[in-house]
């Protein structure tokens, strides 16, 4: 390929992998990853409500990774709340799989503006074949992506097997008892699903440009080896 193209390829690649950081930056900060609907069971059972009553009973909430907002609801009027994970939360959440998903977040921000430099690199610089190269991008476009997809599979597991909208909204409740009704994820963390995506992408514009995935060579070369072997 043209060095020309191949910097076309590679600047499209670096901004790709920038935008990413930025936007998982934004994402990580942003109270946009559930929006959740909380049902209060305690005074629902109470009235015995049913149909449009139900909605009566029906609250919301949306939080991030840090901090969130809701709105109770149990036949008395809405009660606004408001939340943060640190130090509010500690001892109703699971700390250890929350604090994996933050972190792997950063290094996934970290790792991303690494990928944007070594990508500018490619396309302007004179890459050496080890790190700084085409094996180098593979690489990190392949841990960056690992930590996208480990960021999604936790927060999930997170929300859907520890409950993590219903122990929100019965933190200090000991009154009436909530139950998560719906959930959806949210703008961020679509974002982070992009970045997964991207990192992909990225690993397939590394290899339009005429580079081999990494290992791929040198089985080619260790095949041709074992078979000029076999003629002497």
């Amino acid at each position: 390929m043209p060095s020309q193209q191949k910097k076309v390829i590679f600047c499209t690649a670096g901004v790709l992998s920038f935008v990413c950081a930025l936007g998982v930056v934004t994402a990580l900060g942003t109270p946009l990853w559930i929006k959740a609907t909380i049902l209060c069971k305690t005074g629902a059972l109470l009235v015995n409500a049913s149909g449009p009553e139900l909605d009566k009973f029906i609250g919301e909430m949306q939080y991030g990774l840090f901090h969130g907002e809701g709105v109770r609801q149990c036949g008395l009027g809405a009660r606004p709340f408001r939340f943060s994970f640190f130090p509010d939360l500690l001892k109703a959440i699971p700390v250890s799989i929350h604090v994996n998903v933050i972190l792997f977040s950063t290094i996934l921000i970290v790792l991303t503006m690494v990928e944007t430099a070594f990508f500018m690199y490619n396309a302007f610089g004179k890459p050496f074949e080890t790190l700084h190269g085409p094996l180098g991008l593979y690489l990190l476009s392949f841990i960056s992506g690992s930590c996208g997809f480990l960021v999604m599979i936790l927060f999930a597991s997170e929300v859907k097997i520890h409950h993590l909208s219903e122990k929100i909204a019965n933190y200090k409740e000991g009154t009436y008892a909530y139950k998560t009704q719906s959930e959806k994820y949210t703008t961020s963390f679509w974002v982070v699903f992009i970045c997964f995506f991207v990192h992909f992408l990225n690993g397939l514009l590394i290899r339009l440009t005429g580079f081999q995935f990494p290992f791929a060579k040198s089985n080619d070369t260790e095949t041709t080896n074992v078979a000029a072997d076999l003629m002497y």
